[in-house]
């Protein structure tokens, strides 16, 4: 900034000729009118009141001036009631407030507009009451030795008004001596140590319990004159306090109803429950003994369905075709059959699923004389005979038959795709001999350490 532009921004924060320079707050709190946050001083009220939201204060005032335009600032809070009893009266004000301008009516700022209401804290003023004579002093405290006694006196002459009083106090005592030697009452020395308790565990029938007691000695009741004995027992009992609780053995409850017979044919089970919680164990203590169940047999005497089962598959039909009296070793497939029964079906059982009868496509190659070739050694057999004497275990090297190359599958009708061909039959084999042999050769062993056959229901001890 050069140096003549920053000498009209000086010149321009003084106060103008005739105006007092003021402090500037930055900010004007309406509710309680009070400047805050001091910005400086040393400046004219028209330059701290550029920004309305300003406030500012005049040199030896305490008075928080508004930069805005003047307004009524919020009532104040009404002043205590004058007076504290009767009739009195208290005061509120607004101030109007602001700067370059007037408040409502043509007031200047700064100028106070109060408001005046009566208040009553209380009705009547307190009047002081009058006390009446003494009343006749009451017997000594103490019928022996020296004590004290009182006597009152009302304030009733005449009484207080609205919360008023009598000075000085309603009592007053003195001593007495009646003469009398007094007599000793007794006073209880202190408790014993408490005893041990009367159980190891709390829950059981007794509540398990410790006592303590003590002697009238402290002092001992005088006997002449005859002195008061101690009032109350010379022992006192309570409970236990943290002992673990007595453990409690369990107890079967009712047997409950017996469940419906699950079955609707032939025998079933029933089911009886109960439960152990009459009462139930607890802390410890045993567990009910027996079962939580029990079962009967239920018989509905009506016989049970009985599903059929397939047996076995009976032996594949020759290989046949029909119209075509030898089809045997030739490249011309056939059919074949077989069955099997659906066997024990009973009472309305359900009937075996699937087909009774198979069928299917083959080749007749039944005693056709093809060549051979050995197989390898098959593994070892079972050792037999199994409970016998000296069992033994085979093995066996086969000379089996080469099948011809004739065409695995065939189509039967068109459009229905292809049938797989079986080929069926023992052929003649035809290999070299093998140890001396041409269609099997055999090896055997014996089997060793053979166990006993035993029955396994004898063997139970």
């Amino acid at each position: 900034m050069r140096a003549p532009q920053l000498l009209l921004l000086l010149l321009a924060l003084l106060p103008a000729a005739g105006s007092v320079p003021v402090l500037c707050f930055t900010h004007y709190e309406e509710s309680s009118g009070t400047c805050k946050d001091l910005l400086g001083g040393g400046v004219s009220v028209e330059v701290c009141c550029l920004n309305p939201a300003y406030g500012f204060q005049e040199p030896g005032s305490k008075l928080c001036q508004a930069c805005r335009l003047p307004h009524w600032s919020p009532w104040s809070a009404w002043a205590p009631c004058s007076v504290t009893c009767t009739e009195g009266s208290q005061l509120r004000h607004r101030r109007c407030i602001g700067h370059g301008g007037q408040c409502a009516e043509k007031v200047e700022p700064k100028t106070l507009e109060w408001q005046l209401q009566a208040c009553e804290d209380q009705q009547c003023c307190p009047e002081m009451g009058g006390w009446s004579d003494w009343e006749s002093w009451v017997p000594c405290s103490v019928t022996c030795s020296k004590g004290i006694r009182t006597r009152q006196r009302t304030c009733n002459q005449p009484p207080p008004k609205c919360g008023g009083h009598c000075p000085g106090k309603p009592q007053e005592s003195e001593d007495c001596d009646t003469q009398q030697v007094c007599p000793i009452h007794g006073a209880w020395a202190a408790w014993g140590p408490w005893g041990h308790c009367s159980g190891s565990c709390h829950g059981g029938p007794r509540a398990p319990t410790q006592r303590r007691s003590r002697t009238c000695s402290a002092p001992e009741p005088s006997k002449k004159p005859p002195g008061k004995p101690c009032p109350g027992l010379d022992h006192e009992t309570r409970p236990c306090s943290g002992l673990p609780p007595c453990p409690v053995a369990g107890g079967w409850g009712a047997w409950g109803p017996v469940t419906p017979c699950p079955v609707t044919c032939g025998l079933g089970q029933t089911l009886e429950r109960r439960k152990c919680d009459h009462p139930v164990p607890q802390h410890g203590g045993h567990p009910c003994a027996g079962e939580a169940t029990r079962t009967h047999i239920c018989n509905t005497a009506v016989p049970c369905p009985v599903d059929g089962e397939w047996g076995s598959w009976e032996e594949w039909s020759p290989c046949i075709r029909r119209n075509i009296n030898n089809i045997n070793c030739k490249e011309i497939p056939g059919q074949q059959t077989r069955s099997r029964s659906c066997k024990g079906r009973k009472f309305d059982g359900r009937r075996c699923l699937g087909e009774q009868q198979d069928i299917r496509h083959c080749y007749n190659i039944q005693r056709c004389s093809w060549k051979g070739s050995w197989l390898e050694w098959s593994s070892w057999g079972l050792c037999m005979p199994p409970c016998g004497p000296n069992p033994i275990r085979t093995r066996q090297r086969l000379c089996v038959a080469q099948l011809p190359n004739f065409p695995p599958t065939i189509t039967v009708v068109e459009g229905q795709g292809e049938k797989n061909v079986t080929f069926w039959g023992k052929p003649s084999a035809r290999c070299e001999m093998l140890q001396g042999q041409q269609v099997v050769v055999e090896e055997k062993r014996p089997c060793l350490h053979v166990p006993v056959c035993q029955d396994p229901e004898d063997a139970q001890p």
